[in-house]
């Protein structure tokens, strides 16, 4: 679509983790524009992070496309409250439940949820990330370093560990990348890191995972308009991103909904250990 808004955006910051409602201009996760035509009828999927951003636009296409969801996020309730009301004026179930995913007990409870409230679930998305910027490695603690993989790859690893066994042949995983993993932003090199190795645990659990019938693949985001943005970037930054792609403006949330809907389709029952890039033309290799 070309009246999606292009940069130069206000001058903005949030404290971490970011509110939806703060951002100027409000993103579009697919609200007024999203049509289902039941391709995930009868599905239930746990979707971590699913209270904004990309994970909100996904809870929407998922349930507009006859999907139950959990929705699972750290501690922005109004953000996740608004994503469940969107859940439920498409006539299907969603289920909150808060708490950090850094935390192994907590990702199993997450599972666990979805077993109690729904009796299986068919589709993980690990969406949710951490992220934050410096200027020099030196700038970096340890602290970070640690929690930025805790988030973005251990926590994957714990919600899948503790899924495969509840999640029935035909069923879908699928990780949240970046174009960060092919091209690091220097900034932000923790994340560009876990973003790498996300790329690897995908396709090696792709193959891993075959014989039971469980597809694993990626979505690759390149700049996307989500309160991580105003949340973790100077302000400077955030005033023209997403500039940088040839499209010259961010993607919204609403534009990656559709590859999370054919990557969890069982149309699409060939395709595990792909990537599929949403990037605004800029090349992913």
């Amino acid at each position: 679509m070309s009246d999606y808004p292009t940069p130069p955006f206000p001058a903005q910051q949030q404290p971490m983790p970011g509110q939806t409602s703060e951002m100027n201009p409000l993103p579009d996760h697919g609200e007024q524009s999203y049509r289902g035509s039941g391709r995930l009828e009868g599905k239930v999927a746990i979707i971590t992070g699913g209270d904004s951003g990309i994970g909100r636009a996904v809870a929407i296409a998922y349930a507009r496309e006859g999907a139950d969801i959990v929705v699972a996020y750290l501690n922005e309730e109004a953000d996740a409250l608004e994503t469940q009301r969107l859940v439920e004026e498409a006539g299907r179930k969603a289920v909150l439940v808060a708490g950090d995913i850094a935390s192994s007990a907590h990702c199993r409870s997450i599972v666990d949820t979805a077993v109690r409230e729904f009796g299986k679930f068919d589709i993980l998305v690990n969406n949710a990330a951490h992220q934050a910027s410096f200027d020099g490695i030196e700038e970096i603690s340890d602290e970070e370093w640690e929690l930025t993989f805790k988030v973005n790859i251990h926590a994957m690893f714990y919600l899948t560990k503790a899924a495969v066994p509840h999640m029935p042949s035909g069923s879908a995983i699928i990780n949240t990348a970046s174009v960060n993993a092919d091209s690091p932003n220097p900034s932000l090199l923790a994340y560009a890191t876990t973003k790498g190795a996300i790329q690897n645990f995908t396709a090696g659990l792709a193959q891993l995972l075959a014989e039971k019938g469980i597809r694993a693949n990626a979505v690759a985001p390149g700049p996307i308009w989500t309160p991580l943005i105003p949340s973790t970037m100077p302000a400077e930054t955030v005033q023209n991103f997403g500039k940088q792609v040839p499209m010259k403006r961010p993607g919204q949330p609403a534009e990656l909904a559709t590859a999370y809907v054919m990557l969890a389709d069982p149309l699409s029952s060939y395709v595990s250990g792909a990537t599929v890039a949403v990037t605004g033309g800029r090349p992913f290799l």
